[in-house]
């Protein structure tokens, strides 16, 4: 019986397998999954047996937390596809899925390192991409969307706005949602009643610029 199929906790080791996660989050959204369980389990104050009671290794870690953050999207486009207006239902799905993955800077090391061949991940993923394709066939049925609009272009979608966020987040939060409005007027969605985000500003701008290796200011010259 695997860690995630037992019976329920007991209070301590929930708090403790919650501890575990959270401290796995943070480490894999500034050095990816490259993170060894013992090094998780000293950041988080716990005890190497500990961790490997709740997660015999890695991989276990990472198909948790995976499962975990499915769970929101499949909730997500489950409640997307309530709404009567495909427009509206898709349009729900990809504001909603791209504020989650702009908030979750670990989101694309889960992604990328989560097993889909089996288990509950496999089933996650299915299930998820069922459902998606559900709110971009009803959209683009109802004319709400080129009519060569794909359940691979929410995927692109979600892809490129991670990048801004990731790249602006420290720097103007709210960045992303500029460019999320103008991806989906160009996918033919109408753009959104609500206020957009103005652009960012020169200083923002170079904020939030690729730096060079090592983190120095200096071009590749030195400087000299």
């Amino acid at each position: 019986m695997s860690p995630e199929t037992q019976r329920p906790l007991r209070a301590d080791a929930e708090r403790n397998r919650r501890l575990i996660m959270t401290t796995a989050d943070r480490l894999f959204a500034r050095r990816g999954a490259t993170v060894p369980l013992n090094e998780i389990a000293r950041e988080a104050g716990l005890g190497v047996g500990t961790v490997y009671r709740r997660f015999p290794d890695l991989q276990a870690l990472v198909d948790a937390l995976f499962t975990e953050r499915f769970a929101v999207f499949l909730h997500l486009a489950a409640t997307a596809a309530e709404q009567p207006d495909p427009a509206g239902a898709l349009r729900h799905y990809l504001l909603e899925a791209a504020r989650m993955r702009a908030e979750d800077r670990a989101l694309e090391v889960v992604l990328a390192n989560a097993d889909f061949t089996k288990g509950t991940t496999a089933r996650t993923r299915d299930r998820l991409g069922r459902l998606v394709d559900g709110l971009v066939a009803r959209a683009v049925a109802a004319g709400a969307v080129r009519e060569d609009f794909a359940s691979a272009d929410v995927y692109a979608f979600l892809y490129m706005i991670g990048a801004v966020a990731d790249r602006t987040n420290d720097v103007a939060p709210d960045a992303w949602r500029r460019y999320a409005e103008a991806l989906m007027v160009g996918f033919g969605l109408d753009p959104a009643p609500a206020p957009h985000p103005t652009a960012m500003t020169d200083d923002q701008l170079l904020d939030s610029w690729p730096k060079p290796s090592g983190g120095q200011d200096q071009g590749l010259s030195g400087g000299s």
